[in-house]
């Protein structure tokens, strides 16, 4: 059996998420946060659609001083049919339309009423303060493009843009399986006993890749306890099974005899990375893809990266998340046919600018590395040099 490279397990991964691809769904824009984009969103008319006050004051007509006409009481609309004259002037808020014959916005704090006239206490440059119709976008320009993860300023600008709801990716299914029998959720381990690290986390994952976890269950280890996991209802009814745990290759580890069991298919049995070689891909029955991840917590989440990443992209109607450049920050040595992926640090100034230094505490075993890592940098087969460019990925979560 062959490990799969890095980057060839990526672009798998990719592939087979876009065979689950559902059809996109039209949400409110009130439920739209945390989907992705399924088409480009322009706007619907000029922003801002009239010309308006930028500042509270006085929208002025000419140089002063200003008979002042009735005041606008705070409605932004109250201008609409008012046309100043020469001299003339009324009170603005803060976005109020500007009324027809308008100069210049008079700021509150530099305006002052005496005799009855508005008199400034300096002189107005024309347009001052005064917003034009179309001066943030255009009718019709583009404000975020397909594939855009759904936060509050692009969900912000599709309100103001004209935009009641938006058409977004269907959402993945997740059913997430915890496997182990050393394994406990609460308290302290005893000896041979592990902390749970996986549960209180992956959903959070799974979310912010763009899937939601439906379903989840904890088994210990054994044939029949796995086979049942990933053949349960909750199981079926997921577009993405994701394991933690028993993806290695002696008679304790249990993924891959069940994959079999229910007539699934590895696709990528393992990975030529470290840590998380024994990290799989596998097609279920029902167009139902298995993400198996490693046991070790750094060696799940990179497997994470590395495949469910991708996979839930590719569902998503998203590109492959593209490697970035920057500078190394320290050396490492060849590493014949494998790919290391690395949390990593900034360090300014150390080796250049934007240079990457590995985190400490980066075994498969350990997360304190992670926690404190700004990205991933990967690093190639033949290694890095300090002071040379090296790759990285964004952290994805």
């Amino acid at each position: 059996m062959k490990d799969h490279s890095w980057d060839g397990a990526r672009t798998e991964a990719h592939r087979l998420g876009t065979r689950i691809a559902a059809a996109p769904q039209t949400v409110p824009l009130h439920l739209a946060a945390g989907r992705i984009l399924a088409a480009d969103v322009v706007t619907a008319y000029p922003m801002p659609h009239c010309a308006t006050s930028a500042m509270d004051g006085y929208a002025v007509n000419g140089t002063g001083p200003w008979q002042l006409l009735r005041a606008l009481a705070g409605n932004p609309g109250a201008g609409e049919n008012l046309v100043l004259a020469s001299s003339e002037a009324t009170a603005v808020v803060t976005g109020s339309l500007v009324p027809e014959g308008t100069t210049a916005i008079l700021r509150v704090e530099h305006s002052r009423l005496e005799g009855g006239l508005l008199h400034g206490d300096r002189q107005l440059r024309p347009g001052a303060d005064i917003r034009p119709a179309g001066t943030e976008a255009a009718k019709g320009e583009l404000l975020a493009r397909a594939g855009t993860p759904l936060r509050a300023g692009v969900i912000a600008a599709a309100a103001v843009s004209g935009h009641d709801e938006l058409l977004v990716a269907a959402t993945p299914s997740v059913h997430l399986v915890f496997t182990g029998d050393e394994v406990i959720a609460v308290g302290h381990p005893a000896p041979g006993q592990v902390r749970d690290g996986f549960s209180p986390v992956l959903p959070q994952v799974v979310a912010a890749l763009g899937g939601t976890v439906g379903s989840a269950v904890r088994i210990g280890d054994s044939l029949e306890a796995t086979v049942a996991a990933i053949d349960s209802a909750p199981a079926r009814a997921a577009n993405i099974i994701v394991t933690t745990g028993g993806t290695g290759f002696s008679d304790r580890d249990f993924v891959r005899a069940a994959v079999r069991e229910v007539g699934g298919t590895e696709v990528v049995p393992s990975i030529a990375m470290r840590p998380g070689h024994p990290s799989m891909l596998s097609t279920l029955p029902g167009n139902r893809l298995l993400v198996a991840l490693p046991g070790n917590p750094l060696a799940a989440l990179m497997a994470v990266a590395t495949l469910l990443d991708p996979l839930l992209r590719g569902a998503t109607g998203r590109e492959t998340a593209r490697l970035r450049n920057a500078t190394c920050a320290a050396d490492f040595a060849p590493l014949p046919g494998r790919t290391r992926l690395v949390p990593a640090r900034w360090v300014p100034g150390a080796a250049g600018p934007d240079a990457l230094a590995p985190a400490e505490h980066v075994s498969p075993a350990m997360l304190r590395g992670l926690a404190a890592a700004d990205a991933i940098l990967v690093v190639g087969p033949d290694g890095a040099i300090a002071g040379a460019p090296a790759s990285y990925l964004r952290l994805p979560w």
